[in-house]
């Protein structure tokens, strides 16, 4: 694209023929106090009409004495720049700022004037908590980096902001601690986000599939989240967040499988408890990924293994089912998965009532018409409300769809066969990095010490150290204060 033209003339061809069949571009022409001819662009719905107003126009034409106090232009505005080129323009225009043009110079001002729609501050849906902070990210990117601010106002928390995109110009803000975060996982993530090269990235999920190390694998590599104060606390450990604009979650990297299972409620709590709820979302785990291809088994191979009035009632309840069990659990499980999708697409009080009201129907129904028997929608339901309580929605999302080929392993093979199922998920874990980090870590490869935050959570006072799997550049966390109180007494 050509220059700018000292010719107001010939910079109002270029606008026009830039920007054509664009009504919500707005064009004012006015004319300084100084008397020089003036055009001031912005895009109606990008900007803050009153600063337009109030700290641009009306400056500019009634105290402004001469256009060379523009080069002070903290007194209108503040953070104000000079652009000689057009792809300059067109892109301080998309992103909400104003331009003013001035007859008889070659360049032009840009005015910080960013407005617009946004997005009220409220807690995540998908991330609730009872004892933490109610609030969380918006689409905005500066509000998010805002909030990160005022949970942890320190100089070391860096920030680099990169544009990706050939169509869509996004922006992409990647935070860091700067004495804590290695320098090579900085890099690496930089590296890999620089390298993409698409026409848009419109959110978190988008840009996650780009930088991730196994794009086949089913397990989730970043955690991506809504809340800020799970944000800083992943940062103090050593991890970095990537925050895109007009998204409203962050991606964190790099993480293991096993912090998928910690939630920032656990560090509200007290520690017996959180530790507790913890041992139960590993539980819910197994149960998610093995219950129906347990029950396949066992019904289809083991029965021995039942108590004897266990299996009569068992028995009884098929006596009328004409279907093999893989049949009858494949049938329940892909119907419960529909009025899951169906109760999230649906308004809020109506999907709530599809998904009570549509399961005890539809397995009432199911149960009488002879095509399950009671003991599946029992099986059922248990697993669905143990995939609840994974706090990872991606998480929780990957290892609904691991228990169907854990089915098919168990109708084929039995008990060997869900052995043989969790021996290859074991070995997929171990085989998985994150941004370099071994996916499976603190278990594989083996680190003691910071299984004192993993299967359960121990006292704050305790956990002195980062996490290893963290990747942190430096280890220490605190000092020992309450061991130095129990000295004292």
């Amino acid at each position: 694209m050509p220059d700018i033209s000292k010719s107001m003339a010939e910079n109002l061809d270029t606008l026009y023929r830039t920007f054509s069949h664009t009504p919500d571009l707005i064009t004012r022409h006015f004319q300084m106090k100084p008397g020089a001819h003036a055009l001031l662009v912005y895009f109606d719905g990008l900007t803050d009409k009153p600063a337009v107003s109030n700290h641009i126009l009306h400056p500019l034409i009634h105290e402004l004495d001469s256009v060379d106090e523009l080069a002070n232009a903290s007194a209108i505005t503040g953070q104000t720049e000079t652009v000689t080129q057009w792809a300059d323009v067109e892109m301080s225009l998309f992103r909400g700022n104003s331009v003013l043009f001035i007859d008889g110079l070659s360049y032009s001002y840009v005015f910080p004037t960013q407005g617009g729609p946004e997005r009220a501050i409220k807690e995540p849906d998908a991330e609730k908590t009872l004892k933490g902070a109610h609030i969380g990210f918006v689409e905005a990117d500066g509000q998010n980096i805002a909030l990160i601010r005022r949970y942890l106002p320190n100089r070391e928390l860096k920030i680099k902001q990169l544009i990706i995109g050939s169509r869509g110009k996004t922006k992409v803000s990647i935070l860091y601690l700067e004495d804590i975060a290695k320098p090579d996982t900085l890099e690496e993530i930089e590296n890999r986000i620089r390298q993409i090269d698409t026409d848009h990235v419109l959110n978190t999920g988008e840009l996650e599939e780009y930088i991730e190390d196994h794009p086949a694998s089913l397990l989730p590599q970043f955690i991506i989240t809504e809340r800020p104060d799970s944000t800083v606390s992943h940062l103090l450990e050593g991890r970095i967040a990537v925050i895109v604009d007009n998204s409203p979650g962050a991606l964190i990297g790099p993480v293991t499988f096993l912090t998928f299972f910690q939630s920032i409620e656990d560090y509200s709590s007290r520690w017996i408890v959180a530790s507790f709820i913890r041992l139960l979302r590993f539980v819910a785990f197994f149960i998610t990924i093995c219950l129906p291809a347990v029950y396949i088994a066992i019904i289809s191979f083991h029965y021995e293994v039942l108590p004897l009035r266990l299996l009569i009632s068992i028995g009884e309840s098929r006596a009328k089912v004409p279907f093999p069990p893989i049949i009858e659990a494949l049938v329940m499980e892909i119907s419960i998965e529909m009025l899951r999708e169906a109760g999230i697409r649906l308004p809020g009080p109506l999907g709530q009532t599809i998904g009570v009201v549509g399961g005890i129907i539809i397995g009432q129904a199911a149960v009488q018409a002879g095509i399950v028997s009671n003991i599946m929608v029992i099986i059922v339901a248990i697993t669905a409300v143990s995939s609840f309580i994974i706090p990872d929605y991606d998480m929780a999302s990957a290892l609904r769809l691991i228990r169907f080929p854990m089915m098919v392993l168990a109708m084929m093979f039995g008990m060997v066969g869900i052995v043989i199922g969790l021996a290859i998920f074991v070995l997929h874990l171990i085989a998985m990095e994150s941004v370099g980090v071994p996916y499976g870590s603190p278990v594989a490869p083996i680190r003691i010490i910071d299984w004192k935050d993993i299967w359960i959570r121990m006292p704050l006072w305790k956990m002195n150290k980062r996490p290893f799997s963290a990747n942190p550049a430096q280890m220490k966390r605190q000092g020992p204060s309450r061991e130095g109180d129990d000295e004292k007494r």
